[in-house]
């Protein structure tokens, strides 16, 4: 019963079912709602977002149990401090720092936190160790650019070239110009852009979404429909919520849960930053616009089909490189970091379906995105693999730098040094 209260509070929060009785999946699922749900933050910044809070619950975690390298804020909190109070404390102090108008709810859920933790120093002492990682992450390089105004300028118009794919203004303006959380810079691994329109790897990709992602397409089949769709969901909460069971059915404990999150969701926020960085450089047109407009490609290997649609509406940003391409190869290269090994069962479900789907590897999910996203009608081929391959260094860089055992470098996971620290 120590946590009943607050999972309640985190589960109808998140939408999610109650998964573990700790801190570290209850912020995480708390945290998911303020950057999602509640706060209305698309993937490309909520993901950022979701790395900084994860980091957070991270450093108390590691402050108060050890056994792994500190992210940003460094300390030793006296033995006997309660992991749960430091975990809830930093999350919920840096949470306020980046959603300020959602203080009430946090606070609430803070202090339903709070008063399942049995009062004494262990409680007052995992306070004050989060306090200090909170204090600590005030500052972080990345957080003035999330709130940055960056209109966003349209180049003049023609074939290859980026237009807006609704009424609103593009998202993500503002991603560029993030510091990253891990990388030493957006543009640390830059690609080399979509195929020229003269070339034939742009016809093939051309006819391929062309054919399968038109909305009323009769080559797509049932099963890819399916596929597509299941995709659509936003793909945070998606891949959070999913964590979050994969974490609790593996009996990882809080500091490995932390470890998990923050590997994968540092991970996925920086190859945000670096896609974002690569979209508004190329600013690739959508299929949306390339199919209807084919006549002005200079390609004679593609034709015009004026009433082309996609599956689901376009997102609302350049084309290249494919955004969930970059964000879940990032995740799934973290999975493998963690577990130390590329086969990692585990399952995922979709909102948007309501189906929950196996995999037996992490690269098995990114093959299904891959192609979701053409059959959605979203993506070229090309543009799924280049960002998969983006994700996939952004990945392998932030984990192979951070969130290392202590005194282990080696390419796998590494038990804790001493056991996960009990509230």
């Amino acid at each position: 019963m120590k946590h009943t209260l607050m999972l309640a509070v985190a589960a109808s929060l998140a939408g999610a079912p109650a998964v573990r009785a700790d801190a570290v999946a209850d912020w995480s699922l708390i945290a998911q709602n303020s950057a999602v749900p509640v706060g209305q933050k698309f993937p490309g910044e909520a993901a950022v977002y979701m790395g900084i809070v994860h980091a957070a619950m991270y450093d108390a975690a590691v402050g108060v149990a050890g056994g792994y390298e500190p992210y940003r804020v460094s300390l030793n909190a006296p033995a006997g401090a309660s992991l749960d109070a430091a975990v809830a404390t930093a999350a919920h102090h840096v949470l306020a720092v980046l959603f300020p108008g959602q203080q009430a709810a946090l606070d609430t859920a803070y202090a339903a936190s709070l008063a399942a933790i049995p009062e004494g120093q262990a409680k007052q002492d995992g306070i004050a160790a989060g306090e200090q990682v909170g204090a600590g992450f005030e500052d972080l390089p990345a957080i003035p650019g999330l709130s940055a105004t960056v209109p966003y300028v349209q180049p003049p118009p023609g074939p290859g070239v980026y237009e807006p794919t609704a009424a609103t203004p593009p998202l993500g303006t503002r991603l560029p110009l993030v510091v990253p959380l891990a990388l030493d810079a957006a543009s640390q691994f830059p690609l080399d852009g979509p195929p020229p329109l003269s070339s034939h790897e742009w016809a093939s990709d051309f006819k391929k979404v062309k054919k399968l992602g038109r909305i009323d397409s009769a080559f797509r089949t049932e099963e890819q429909t399916r596929t597509a769709l299941f995709w659509t969901d936003h793909d945070i909460p998606q891949w959070n919520r999913n964590l979050v069971r994969l974490a609790a059915a593996r009996h990882l404990g809080p500091v490995r849960t932390a470890r998990l999150l923050a590997m994968a969701h540092v991970a996925g926020g920086d190859a945000m930053i670096a896609c974002f960085e690569a979209k508004y450089h190329f600013l690739n047109w959508r299929p949306v616009h390339a199919i209807q407009r084919a006549d002005t490609d200079g390609n004679p290997l593609t034709e015009p089909d004026a009433a082309w649609q996609p599956l689901r509406p376009t997102p609302n940003h350049p084309e290249y490189p494919s955004a969930h391409a970059c964000h879940t190869t990032a995740i799934a290269a973290a999975m493998e970091k963690f577990f130390g090994t590329v086969n990692v069962p585990f399952s995922l479900d979709s909102m948007v379906t309501g189906e929950t789907r196996h995999y037996a590897r992490p690269k098995d999910v990114v093959r299904e995105v891959n192609l979701a996203r053409v059959w959605a009608g979203f993506h070229y081929p090309s543009s799924d693999e280049d960002g998969s391959h983006l994700g996939r260094k952004v990945g392998r860089f932030v984990t192979q730098r951070f969130f290392r055992p202590l005194g282990c470098h080696s390419a796998g996971d590494a038990p804790d040094l001493r056991p996960d620290v009990q509230p």
